[in-house]
């Protein structure tokens, strides 16, 4: 018989009377119940949103460090003896592997219950947070850096399962702005912190501050998190998982070096062809699985294919875009300073924070399509913005163009996740919550890839490949803008 305790959407007319003991008919203590009087009592928040605080608190530790290294990249690679284009795994690879095993927990908190598999993606980030820190070659720390982001990865499905349980659908947007808000500005936010800690003290420091900030996290949920509900017959899609990891995985690895490797030599051809066969399997392989790791027949219908296909194409443009500017402001272009470049791009998760929140307000208003379409387009015009950026432009002219992509994501991102995971069943949440994580981050990796091997060429005041870069993110980002467009409105629900 399982407890009332076990679900997690309690609400104030279901809550049991405690005896003096605290335990209910059941003979178990209510935890859950009794936190929730405890905290409305003490502080007046609503136990839903300390919940949500809670795990996006978590989701922070495990994603600000996704691409810390990027401004200090060419710094670390000298340091350890290799270049630039090896040492990028350390950021691709945690990238990668945060998207393409997030479906595998998203499942894993359906059978398990969430809060397990939260508490062990946070504990076991801690632990291999702490080896990077310690990590002696490129190697290890391209390993240690994916063994981390692979268990942080973890954390994502697990927070929107939550916030899809806590709130009814009408009410998801303002939660899901701050979601969204997390998972696309903590990795930016762990670049304007770790900037100056890396010129300053190092590059281990970052790791050394992000494993204890794991642990407090850790045992934060421990305390707060509820159980949830935990479906039968959940199965895994290994085969799913493996044939796309490697799919991706040979294509990044052919986009990214086949400037290095020769674009028409054996290995890059080769990786190409591998990764091809290997995604042509993955396609094969959901179609028949009884539990895939992406159900393509959701692509069938408009509010989860177009809100998906938005995101990614968007992705691929901010992503793409924050890898670039760093190197567009560093000694490749303007040669500006590390703790200057870490002032300068603060501007886009600050701007993400002040726009969101008023956006999911204004989605109410205006509509998710809407919001969708206005927020691509301003990642557009910021990616214009930059492919203009010179020699002479101004400081003003830089936080302009970099807070567009901030503004843009703010309103898009909120509005076309919530749409999506309104567009599913409740019991497929944690699925499509990981599904949506999956294709977003391969997005922001293949356009990474794609955008830093155009602009490979840049340096000693050559911007040129920077501006072909940019270009090309602005075209993707409006194709991003032009999917949001097909999104169907949705009947809004007074309340």
């Amino acid at each position: 018989m399982r407890s009332r305790r076990d679900n997690v959407k309690v609400t104030d007319d279901q809550l049991v009377s405690v005896d003096a003991a605290g335990v209910d008919e059941l003979g178990v203590i209510p935890w859950p119940i009794l936190l929730r009087r405890r905290i409305h009592a003490r502080v007046g928040i609503d136990y839903r949103w300390a919940v949500v605080w809670v795990v996006l608190a978590g989701l922070f530790c495990t994603g600000f460090t996704i691409t810390v290294l990027v401004v200090s990249l060419e710094k670390i690679a000298e340091e350890m003896g290799t270049d630039v284009s090896v040492l990028n795994w350390s950021i691709t690879g945690p990238m990668l592997a945060f998207g393409v095993v997030g479906p595998a927990f998203g499942k894993a908190g359906d059978l398990w219950g969430h809060k397990r598999v939260f508490v062990l993606g946070l504990a076991f980030a801690a632990v291999f947070s702490a080896a990077s820190a310690v990590a002696w070659s490129p190697a290890s720390l391209i390993v240690f850096r994916t063994l981390s982001a692979t268990a942080g990865s973890a954390c994502g499905p697990s927070a929107m399962a939550y916030i899809n349980r806590l709130f009814e659908p009408h009410e998801r947007v303002m939660p899901l702005s701050f979601w969204s808000f997390v998972t696309a500005g903590s990795p930016v936010i762990g670049v304007v912190v770790g900037a100056p800690l890396v010129e300053s003290v190092g590059w281990e420091a970052i790791f050394k501050i992000q494993a204890p900030m794991c642990v407090a996290a850790t045992v934060l949920a421990l305390w707060l998190l509820p159980a949830t509900d935990r479906l039968k017959g959940v199965r895994f899609d290994l085969w799913g998982s493996a044939t796309l990891g490697v799919g991706a995985s040979s294509l990044l690895a052919a986009i990214s070096q086949g400037g290095k490797w020769g674009w028409t030599s054996p290995l890059t051809l080769g990786c190409m062809a591998v990764g091809l066969v290997a995604l042509r399997v993955f396609v094969a392989v959901e179609r028949r699985a009884t539990a895939p790791l992406v159900v393509l027949a959701w692509f069938r219908t408009p509010n989860i294919a177009f809100p998906v296909l938005s995101q990614m194409l968007t992705n691929f443009a901010y992503m793409g875009g924050f890898i670039l500017i760093p190197q567009v402001l560093g000694e490749r272009g303007l040669g500006l300073a590390t703790a200057t470049i870490g002032l300068l791009v603060i501007a886009r998760p600050l701007a993400f924070s002040l726009i969101a929140p008023l956006a999911g307000m204004m989605t109410l208003r205006v509509g998710e399509r809407v919001a969708g379409v206005v927020g691509a387009l301003g990642v557009v015009v910021s990616m214009v913005l930059w492919a203009l950026v010179s020699v002479d432009s101004g400081y003003v002219f830089i936080v302009i163009a970099t807070a567009f992509s901030g503004i843009g994501l703010g309103i898009a991102s909120p509005a076309l996740t919530s749409l999506m995971s309104s567009s599913v069943e409740q019991s497929d949440m944690g699925v499509a919550g990981a599904m949506q994580q999956l294709m977003t981050q391969l997005g922001a990796v293949l356009g990474s890839a794609v955008l830093t091997t155009i602009s490979v060429s840049a340096g000693d005041g050559n911007l040129a490949p920077f501006k072909a870069a940019f270009v090309v993110a602005a075209i993707v980002a409006g194709l991003g803008s032009l999917a949001a467009t097909k999104v169907l409105p949705v009947r809004r629900v007074d309340g």
